[in-house]
């Protein structure tokens, strides 16, 4: 049977993304990237509350301290939610006027891991991906990327998914979880447009790697070697990401995005917003940023 699917927040948002749970407080969080904020819903009461800043917001990930480190168009910024205040971090790619930080993660090591994208119509493999640590250094991991996505790390914090929106791959890195070190990367799976090419992405405690398909309005749900297990059709175009949430991690919150075109928009009037439901299996608390002060 079709996987019941509905609406949790009617944001109609312009490009929903980052889906993130904290655990400690029950809250979902997500930015609006092309919006320059990032908003709240307290999970019990769904109170909504926002954040604006001065660019688009590519990602962001929860510290230990209850800040959030925040991608902000080429800067990476601490950023507490209850004062307001707002730290510079580092800087990643400032000198390259067409790419952005995308997709951003943090990972097991307790550094942001974030990637960059081409922001021209017809993309070019100018992005990369950096690992941001706690006193700001930056160390970039790879380039030659489109639009970096699709961050995630296998249930053991051995295996680092990352995927290039562009061209449909999602590949797997050996990752060392005390250091950062990654090694030994490897081809996982080439998606196509009518399957779905890899935006955002979540794993659950079995291992295996939820996909928001962007081209296909679909959540691609594929074992740690590639295989696809499970399709679920989307109410809308466009999904962004998927993010296990709730107080036993066994909902899942689904961002979009509101297209441009038209015909697109008239058939599907809540893209843009967050969609809800309980797939039958948990995911994983996510990891906190180590900040240096």
């Amino acid at each position: 049977m079709p996987t019941p699917v509905t609406c949790l927040v009617d944001g109609r948002y312009a490009l929903a993304e980052c889906p993130t749970w904290d655990e400690r407080t029950q809250t979902l969080f997500w930015a609006d990237i092309r919006g320059c904020a990032v908003h709240a819903m307290d999970w019990a009461t769904r109170e909504l509350r926002s954040w604006t800043f001065e660019n688009q917001v590519g990602s962001f990930g929860l510290t230990g301290d209850g800040r959030l480190v925040v991608a902000v168009w080429d800067r990476i910024l601490l950023f507490d939610p209850q004062s307001g205040d707002r730290r510079f971090l580092a800087e990643v790619e400032a000198d390259l006027a067409q790419t952005r930080l995308n997709d951003g993660k943090v990972g097991p090591d307790g550094a942001f891991w974030v990637g960059t994208m081409d922001t021209s119509r017809i993309r070019q493999p100018i992005g990369a991906l950096y690992r941001v640590s706690g006193d700001g250094a930056v160390r970039k991991i790879t380039g030659g990327l489109h639009v970096s996505n699709g961050l995630a790390w296998a249930p053991d914090g051995r295996t680092l998914y990352h995927a290039d929106s562009t061209p449909g791959w999602i590949d797997a890195w050996d990752f060392d979880p005390r250091t950062g070190a990654v090694g030994g990367r490897r081809r996982v799976a080439e998606m196509t447009g009518d399957l779905g090419r890899p935006d955002g992405a979540t794993v659950d405690v079995d291992g295996n790697y939820w996909s928001a398909g962007v081209s296909a309005g679909v959540l691609n749900v594929l074992s740690p070697v590639g295989a696809i297990l499970r399709r679920i059709a989307l109410p809308v175009p466009r999904p962004t990401m998927p993010c296990f949430c709730g107080p036993d991690l066994d909902d899942l919150v689904v961002t979009s995005l509101r297209p441009d075109d038209e015909a697109a928009l008239a058939a599907a009037p809540h893209s843009g917003s967050l969609f809800h439901l309980r797939p039958d299996v948990r995911g994983l608390p996510g990891y906190r940023f180590h900040a240096g002060g």
